[in-house]
């Protein structure tokens, strides 16, 4: 069954047809990255209508749908609908601007379903990965975890946080990835308390924290992993707060499985931190799923209402974060099996002191 077909029976079956148009969208159920693009599918077959920028790669990569090349746009969705009989258009409700709704309602000669069924049916399609998904998450992953090994070698003291970070782009860049997953944080000293720090060019000193949160992007997935090392020699109370965060980590590594909720993992590493006394230094939710997007469904925050369910994808990300001291953070990403995970991060995660 294609990705269309899925969709599709994913629909109400009120609904004929669906519109989508937003870029990580369109390229998950066609597999082409472009800039623009309008997806087309009936209950009977999709369509990729395209302009003349893309429609070489278009016809060459696109298989599942008739790749048409764009010229009017709204009169080529019209005959399209007419011609397989649709009385109403489903649209990415999550997306479309007011004035997109009603430049669509006032061109487009059926009616136009703007709930969210269309934006949920994606989402539940694209929580659960398939395995050539996983494999291109993994291989992201992999370059990441090269790029870690080698900035290892280039931390030291004098360097700056945005020459670590600057470092850790150009390998993953130069080894494979297509893109960063999101903007690298590498911060240092009293600024790894920062849970989303900017690389600055303060010198790293010894006897600090370095903090690298970062992934790569390999043909549209995402990886993402936090790693924190010491320059130098840490004190006995970063090597406390390190092991605290670690083990809140692992605990929570041991329990996650199909049917665990996102909030029961959340607590889990949460009780660990809380009851070693720095509950209140760990404000963000133990992790999110990571695909083609580097935040996707589900989530394990105390909130969260996701079951986990086999080969979601989610992080691992506990931290404890002391302002004006330092900051921890361990992350991992793991695949959801039926008796437990599956660890995609091989990158070592003891305490390492450079």
């Amino acid at each position: 069954m294609t990705k269309f077909e899925r969709l599709m029976n994913a629909l109400p079956s009120t609904i004929d047809a669906a519109l989508v148009t937003e870029d990580v969208n369109r390229r998950y159920f066609t597999g082409m990255k472009s800039s623009a693009g309008t997806v087309l599918v009936t209950r009977e077959k999709a369509y990729l209508i395209i302009d003349f920028r893309y429609i070489e790669k278009a016809q060459k990569t696109v298989k599942e749908a008739e790749v048409i090349m764009q010229d009017k746009l709204y009169n080529q969705l019209n005959e399209l609908l007419v011609k397989h009989g649709c009385k109403n258009l489903a649209i990415e409700s999550q997306y479309v601007t007011v004035a997109q709704l009603n430049d669509m309602k006032s061109k487009i000669n059926v009616e136009i379903v703007d709930t969210s069924a269309l934006s949920d049916a994606i989402d539940e399609l694209r929580i659960v990965k398939t395995q050539d998904e996983i494999d291109k998450i993994i291989k992201a992953q992999r370059i990441a975890e090269a790029a870690f090994e080698d900035v290892l070698n280039f931390i030291k003291p004098g360097v700056t946080e945005r020459e670590i970070g600057l470092h850790l782009d150009y390998y993953m860049l130069l080894h494979g990835a297509e893109a960063l997953s999101f903007d690298t944080i590498a911060v240092s000293g009293p600024n790894t308390s920062m849970c989303h720090g900017v690389p600055t060019d303060r010198p790293v000193k010894s006897g600090e924290f370095v903090l690298m949160d970062y992934g790569a992007t390999y043909e549209g997935y995402h990886s993402d992993m936090t790693r924190t090392v010491c320059v130098g020699k840490p004190t006995e109370k970063m090597e406390r707060v390190y092991a605290i965060v670690l083990d809140a980590q692992l605990r929570a590594l041991a329990a996650i499985k199909e049917g665990l909720p996102g909030s029961e993992a959340d607590k889990i590493a949460r009780d660990v931190i809380s009851q070693a006394g720095f509950g209140d230094a760990f404000g963000h939710s133990l992790g999110h799923g990571v695909g083609m997007n580097i935040h996707e469904t589900p989530n394990a925050s105390p909130s969260s209402k996701h079951i986990f369910m086999e080969n979601m994808i989610v992080t691992v990300e506990p931290g404890i974060y002391l302002p004006d001291e330092f900051g921890v953070r361990i992350e991992d990403f793991v695949i959801i099996k039926k008796n437990g995970c599956e660890n995609m991060t091989l990158a070592p995660k003891n305490l390492i002191s450079l």
